[in-house]
């Protein structure tokens, strides 16, 4: 990937990678929502969306460079997650704003130049300028990891969902749907001898539609940095380790604002949707405190603020497809 003339100081930007700005597709680390990532930018959320462009300059200095040409970004991009070379010079008509920093690690340099790093303050700016951009610290944990690691859930669904096994699923009824456990009774696995995660932690959940959760037990792994085929570092499993059993009290209210998304639509982007094998398709969702992502065809997993790290399967059980069908029908979908 050459470089390409914009505005950056004048001088020239060697492109490293780049990811779209629109209602159905951004970066999650911005926000919750397109309206809030575009915030996070200083960029008006208009319905076309923009492209970012990530590269250095002549100095070796990071910057996130916003354009209009969002099909110029989705053809860079398709190109390069199959394999092949693409020359994405964006005209400089197309610039938007120059942001400095990256918002994402970018684990690719530019040869020639110095090492990446933010540029000097530009003593000409005047108070509305944001500081550089930076990724979330990996070590730490809020809503920015939290919604990283549902991203690298829904981009890595069958490793996750193989971790899940059958054996240790409610039973099933005779409509098809999983039992729901009643007060008293034990769930499968929930003494842990079934588990199907290391430690003897019971990942089996039963389904629910945010209003009367029957989640009978549930397992976290933790989560940690890795690359994807971009050049982008994201959020992957790492090691495992156990969460504690039973509803936990914020899944209830996870699932609780997912379905009152069905009453009152929340802003662009908070719900998209994405394809999956088959005819389902992938589900993300996210809300205060957290994220979710689902299969329309199969279950669900959370990630909460109040649990660090930690990925909670919820069994597709009796009401869970028909909340996930019709938050299916109010996402954003890629174009």
């Amino acid at each position: 990937m050459t470089g390409t003339d914009n505005a950056v100081a004048d001088d020239a930007l060697y492109v490293l990678t780049a990811v779209l700005l629109t209602p159905a597709q951004f970066p999650s680390v911005l926000g919750d929502d397109y309206p809030a990532a575009c915030a996070a930018l200083g960029l008006d959320p208009c319905v076309t969306g923009y492209g970012l462009v990530m590269g250095q300059d002549g100095e070796g200095a990071r910057w996130t460079v916003a354009i209009d040409d969002v099909s110029l970004v989705a053809v860079a991009i398709a190109s390069w997650d199959c394999g092949m070379e693409y020359d994405l010079s964006p005209d400089e008509r197309s610039v938007v704003r120059a942001l400095p920093g990256w918002p994402l690690a970018v684990a690719v340099a530019a040869p020639g130049v110095a090492a990446p790093h933010d540029p000097a303050p530009d003593p000409d700016a005047d108070d509305e300028e944001l500081p550089p951009l930076a990724p979330p610290d990996p070590d730490a944990w809020g809503p920015a990891q939290r919604r990283l690691g549902a991203d690298a859930v829904a981009s890595q669904w069958a490793d996750w969902r193989e971790q899940i096994s059958d054996e240790t699923a409610p039973a099933a009824a005779d409509d098809g749907s999983a039992e729901e456990t009643t007060e008293g009774d034990e769930a499968p696995g929930a003494d842990g001898e079934d588990a199907s995660f290391p430690d003897g932690a019971d990942a089996s959940a039963d389904s629910t539609d945010g209003k009367d959760v029957e989640a009978e037990t549930t397992d976290g792994r933790s989560v940690a940095p890795d690359t994807d085929s971009t050049g982008r570092e994201g959020t992957v499993p790492h090691s495992a380790h156990s969460a504690p059993s039973g509803a936990h009290p914020g899944v209830r209210r996870a699932l609780a604002e997912a379905r009152a998304y069905l009453d009152a639509p929340p802003p662009p982007g908070r719900i998209r949707s994405s394809f999956a094998p088959g005819d389902a398709r992938t589900i993300r969702a996210d809300g205060p405190g957290w994220s979710m992502v689902a299969r329309t065809d199969d279950m669900a997993f959370l990630l909460l603020d109040e649990m660090p790290g930690e990925i909670l399967p919820v069994r597709r059980g009796v009401r869970l497809p028909g909340l996930l069908k019709a938050l299916d029908s109010l996402a954003a979908r890629p174009s």
